[in-house]
């Protein structure tokens, strides 16, 4: 039998990675395609914070934000991320770095069209990561949006996604013992082959 049989086996880590979030989602009350996003910024001090996992593609991991955000300034300036993927109720995770460029074409509109008419709002409204007054003036330029842009506006131009393409790719099991299963997929870039190695605990 495979050291990789069950739930590390196949040789796509790309399908691995989907397969288990479709088990996280039947499993995890909220938000099981929540990644922790690390980036660097322009001193290479990291920084990290949440966001939503929208897409896993045959060759990238993908995601959206606002363009004018701390967090797009520092993956332009970079061109490299990390995230982690974390599931408690299935006691796995999932690891990855790699290069970043955009996703603003046609895939972003689709994307952005698909979500919640208020959830678009809110991106024409927030001047992400700037400094806010108050609350109320958020919900103020809310009001004035949604008078502008109808309900359905397009995407605005300082939005878009994020293709997180990997060189490494960490498969985490918990085991009995704190011994646990770690199997890392990794490449010198994309289109060369992986190579896969356990990993002690």
């Amino acid at each position: 039998m495979s050291e990789r049989s069950g739930k590390f086996g196949g040789d796509d880590p790309f399908e691995i990675a989907k397969t288990w979030l479709a088990e996280a989602e039947a499993a995890e009350v909220n938000d099981p395609n929540a990644i922790a996003l690390s980036t660097v910024d322009s001193t290479g001090l990291p920084n990290a914070r949440m966001v939503l996992l929208k897409g896993i593609e045959p060759d990238a991991f993908v995601f959206y934000t606002n363009y004018e955000s701390a967090k797009a300034a520092e993956l332009d300036s970079a061109g490299k991320a990390a995230f982690v993927m974390h599931w408690k109720s299935l006691r796995r995770q999932i690891r990855v770095r790699g290069t970043v460029i955009k996703e603003d074409g046609p895939k972003a509109d689709e994307y952005f069209a698909s979500r919640s008419l208020k959830s678009r709002l809110g991106a024409w409204a927030s001047q992400q990561s700037r400094p806010l007054k108050s609350r109320t003036s958020l919900l103020a330029e809310v009001a004035k949006v949604t008078a502008k842009h109808g309900t359905n506006p397009a995407r605005p131009p300082y939005w878009g996604g994020y293709r997180i393409t990997p060189v490494e790719i960490e498969f985490w099991a918990d085991g009995d013992f704190r011994l646990h299963d770690r199997f890392v997929w990794r490449r010198e870039k994309d289109g060369d082959p992986w190579m896969i190695e356990r990993l002690n605990p």
